[in-house]
């Protein structure tokens, strides 16, 4: 393996980490992390280097409904002390299982995973609504419950489905970059910002605080691609195309569209906003600013990885 290695930055979705219709144990987000890994090998092996981040949707959720049941015997953990919580256990995972990968394919390198805060603003719009999904999908007799028993926020998915949701600001600053950005200078593969990161403000004294919300994975991955100057950022999820009427009979998959294409589909409305839509506006806003006139963002199926850095699958925008 040659130095500089291109670098690579890399969202994983929830499916990455816990496999859709199973209960979601530490036994099976390793085996599902333990799957991914070789996928992310694939890359490496292309000559890549990654810097990688996560979500911890259903994670965190799982964490606050601990807390709800076990309120009357145990004291409450906030939200932003939540996202560290599942930010430092799945960095381990990762990190873990991406390491041992690549040693059963004589590939040395280092893993390191860090524990990312990310600033917001206390008077970011975001925090007079919520929009963020975390947690499991819910019936509707269950979201009921939790609506009416816990004054949970919920989101009708479709298909008689409910999530909860919290309020996401947008991410201004990663506080940990320049330690990130040394050790992607020493070759090392990173994770980082899980979760979107820790949210934390900055209060009226000059004291960093913790403040309760979820970041965006994806704003904060596209931010971090943007700082590390990276010529490629994918966005790793369920779906291995975004489509333009989604889920319905008319439904198109889009395989490389403009810049300028993706906001006109944008403002038409054609993505979800707790769900494609912000990958959509990241991919946009990485490839407009980035340094690298070939600068790509590609939205893909984790199984379709090798794929879609080859060109093969997924939907790439680009450049104007």
């Amino acid at each position: 393996m040659t130095h500089p290695r291109q670098r690579l930055v890399v969202a994983l979705g929830g499916n990455a980490i816990s496999a859709p219709g199973k209960e979601g144990t530490i036994d099976e987000q390793f085996a599902q992390v333990t799957e991914t890994a070789e996928v992310l090998c694939d890359a490496v092996e292309r000559g890549y280097q990654l810097i990688i981040t996560h979500g911890n949707g259903p994670q965190v959720g799982n964490i606050l409904r601990r807390v709800e049941i076990a309120r009357s015997e145990l004291y409450p953990i906030p939200l932003e002390v939540c996202v560290a919580d599942t930010q430092a256990g799945m960095g381990y995972m990762i990190a873990q299982c991406l390491s041992n990968a690549l040693n059963r394919r004589n590939m040395a390198c280092d893993v390191t995973a860090i524990v990312t805060t990310v600033l917001v603003d206390p008077a970011d719009p975001a925090f007079q609504s919520a929009d963020k999904a975390i947690g499991p999908g819910l019936t509707a007799a269950q979201a009921e419950v939790h609506r009416t028993k816990d004054g949970w926020q919920l989101r009708d998915e479709g298909n008689g489905r409910f999530r909860r949701i919290v309020s996401s600001p947008l991410p201004r600053k990663i506080v940990e970059l320049p330690a990130i950005d040394r050790l992607v200078e020493a070759g090392q593969i990173v994770v980082c910002c899980g979760g979107g990161g820790i949210p934390v403000a900055v209060d009226s004294l000059g004291h960093v605080r913790g403040v309760a919300a979820v970041i965006d994975k994806d704003r904060t991955t596209g931010l971090l691609a943007h700082h590390l100057q990276a010529p490629t950022l994918v966005i790793l999820t369920a779906v291995e195309y975004a489509c333009l009427n989604f889920g319905k009979t008319d439904e198109k998959r889009l395989e490389q569209i403009s810049a300028d294409e993706a906001e006109t589909y944008l403002k038409a409305g054609q993505f979800g906003a707790g769900s494609m839509r912000p990958k959509i506006e990241t991919a946009i806003d990485f490839v407009r600013h980035s340094p690298h006139a070939e600068a790509v963002a590609i939205i893909a199926h984790v199984n379709k990885f090798a794929d879609a850095l080859d060109g093969n699958s997924g939907t790439r925008i680009v450049r104007d």
